[in-house]
């Protein structure tokens, strides 16, 4: 057993490891810059104004940083927390809500008090573990299957600006993965300051500008916009988040972990913010032997990138405002490009169980069809059709495996 999970939080080195703090430094940065552009067109997407989509990202920032350094602190344990990326394409794919951005709101509350609940009722997690892998994966696939025709577009859109970005994330995912996505995003700024076009900045805030948004609840944006962003967030996330601790030794009790990123998504919610949750890709860059040799000091990993979120939080009204005022394509194509892995993982899950094959696809097609039926969105049915399907098929081959 690994060192970090047979001891206690009072034996483990409190002495700062520059390695450590280094991929802390490395993890934030390319969790925030990989996918931010996924969380303001998410926030657009459903109906916030600009200024709610940058107190989001502000109060989103905030949120897994702090819930980043307490959990670091309280387990001495690299945790890394993040956004909900597949949530905030699913709120792109979803659109805006009757009842405003106000009802949206609303759904990002009760989401976050079910993922409290599953972190302290263990049943509700279980039930959520218990979705058919092929099913949630599906889904997901569905949700991201937009963003992922973005950067196909932008180049027929606009070639000048988006073929460069195009190009350069490929170039760089050869070399290096976890930066193809920065990347693209620098040479995008780059190429927007090298033309005429020029974002105008004197409308951006350098200090934060939360905006509250007083809730409001209503029964479709319940069932379209909290449900499946809790079913999202935890197949995807959250669950995905405690694999990558214990795949590299770590023990940690998931229940504690999941009731913290929860409370720290209901707080974030009044401000624009949908969820946050475990991290599962950054985290193995806080988690992984690439930290430190030592398990046990790896957990300043989770510290450090948890300081640097908070800092991104406080420039989130300036980056948002520089973000928000480039071609909508652009920032389509850079959010694209972020979710073309996540995209494949979830459709190569879905597929693999042959038998399963045909209720994936079914969940995939009525997903991505982008429907909204009584004011609820396409991935409530499409997980709702998957299951129908799959309890068909296997009802059916019940009596003939008997």
């Amino acid at each position: 057993m690994n060192a970090a999970s047979s001891q206690g939080a009072g034996n483990l080195p409190g002495v700062f490891s520059l390695q450590a703090a280094s991929a802390g430094l490395l993890a934030a940065v390319v969790g925030f810059v990989s996918s931010f552009a996924v969380v303001l067109q998410g926030l657009d997407g459903i109906g916030a104004s600009p200024a709610q989509a940058a107190s989001g990202l502000m109060a989103l920032s905030l949120a897994m940083g702090l819930c980043s350094i307490l959990l670091s602190l309280k387990t001495r344990l690299p945790v890394s927390v993040a956004w909900s990326t597949p949530g905030a394409a699913l709120l792109a794919t979803t659109g805006p809500q009757d009842g405003g951005f106000a009802t949206a709101v609303g759904a990002f509350m009760v989401c976050g008090g079910l993922i409290v609940a599953a972190g302290l009722w263990k049943p509700l997690a279980r039930w959520i573990s218990a979705i058919p892998s092929p099913l949630a994966n599906a889904m997901l696939a569905g949700v991201l299957l937009t963003f992922c025709l973005a950067p196909v577009q932008a180049v027929v859109e606009g070639p000048a600006l988006a073929l460069p970005v195009v190009l350069a994330w490929a170039l760089v995912w050869r070399l290096n993965r976890l930066l193809a996505v920065p990347v693209a995003f620098l040479v995008a700024v780059v190429v927007i300051l090298l033309t005429s076009d020029l974002p105008d900045l004197r409308a951006a805030q350098f200090l934060p500008q939360p905006v509250l948004v007083v809730p409001e609840f209503s029964l479709p944006a319940l069932i379209g916009v909290a449900l499946p962003l809790f079913i999202v967030t935890m197949a995807s996330q959250n669950i995905t988040g405690v694999a990558v601790l214990n795949a590299n030794g770590y023990r940690p009790a998931p229940g504690p972990l999941f009731a913290t990123t929860g409370f720290f998504s209901v707080l974030a919610a009044p401000f624009g913010g949908h969820a946050v949750n475990l991290a599962a890709i950054t985290a193995a860059l806080c988690a992984g032997p690439d930290a430190h040799a030592d398990p046990r000091r790896r957990y300043w990993a989770g510290l450090v990138s948890g300081m640097f979120y908070v800092i991104f939080g406080c420039l989130a009204a300036a980056i948002a405002a520089f973000v928000l005022s480039l071609p909508t394509y652009l920032i389509m194509a850079v959010a694209g490009l972020a979710l073309l892995g996540p995209f494949a993982g979830a459709l190569s899950e879905a597929l693999k169980e042959t038998e399963d094959r045909l209720a994936a696809i079914v969940t995939f097609v009525v997903t991505a069809s982008g429907i909204s039926v009584f004011g609820v969105g396409s991935a409530f049915w499409g997980l709702l059709a998957g299951l129908a399907f799959f309890g068909l098929t296997r009802w059916r081959a019940g009596p003939d495996a008997r």
